[in-house]
């Protein structure tokens, strides 16, 4: 049985999907017999996206994204402790219609210098009087990732204008290297 390949990033987004319609020369029967594999398929994005949601030690400084192909999820992303990692793979696969779970997530090397680049970014970033609506929810949806002093912000915002400040602010951290912008927007404004 052959699922869509579906990627989606925990970042603050909720997991969507396109209806599906009947194609031109498609029988009616023949599109009734997908609809199950994509409700499955829908199911089991909506479970990884809570059980990765859900997990302790998930924070502002790790990235989890994941794609689901048929009963294979493939968990993407970064982290800074090694047991999240191991919990994402552990949560993920007792999930039902979860196969298998091939878990490429890089843990991070331990560092003082990226700890500390990290909690400069998180206060240049949540403390502006813009950004610092979205640290008052649980998961906040810009992510700091500090790899070797080069750091890579990754999430959701609402506008271009958020997501430009949020590139200013980490860029004015001490010791960043460079900084590597992959903020997504909700509505481009």
């Amino acid at each position: 049985m052959k699922f869509p390949i579906l990627t989606v990033c925990i970042c603050g987004l909720a997991a969507s999907s396109l209806p599906i319609a009947a194609q031109p020369g498609v029988s009616a029967s023949a599109n009734r017999a997908v609809q199950p594999e994509a409700r499955i398929t829908d199911r089991i994005i909506r479970e990884v996206r809570h059980e990765l949601v859900m997990l302790p030690y998930y924070g502002v400084f790790d990235d989890l994204s994941y794609k689901a192909e048929g009963g294979t999820v493939t968990l993407i992303g970064e982290v800074t402790q090694p047991t999240l990692k191991s919990g994402a793979e552990s949560a993920v696969k007792d999930i039902e219609g979860v196969d298998r779970v091939d878990n490429q997530i890089r843990v991070l090397p331990l560092s003082d210098t990226d700890d500390r680049i990290r909690l400069a970014a998180y206060r240049a970033i949540y403390g502006d009087q813009t950004l610092g609506r979205y640290a008052l929810q649980a998961v906040p949806p810009i992510h700091i990732i500090v790899n070797n002093g080069r750091v890579k912000l990754v999430g959701v915002v609402r506008t271009t204008q958020e997501k430009d400040l949020a590139n200013l602010r980490a860029r004015g951290v001490a010791g960043a290297f460079e900084v590597q912008n992959d903020l997504s927007v909700e509505s481009p404004r």
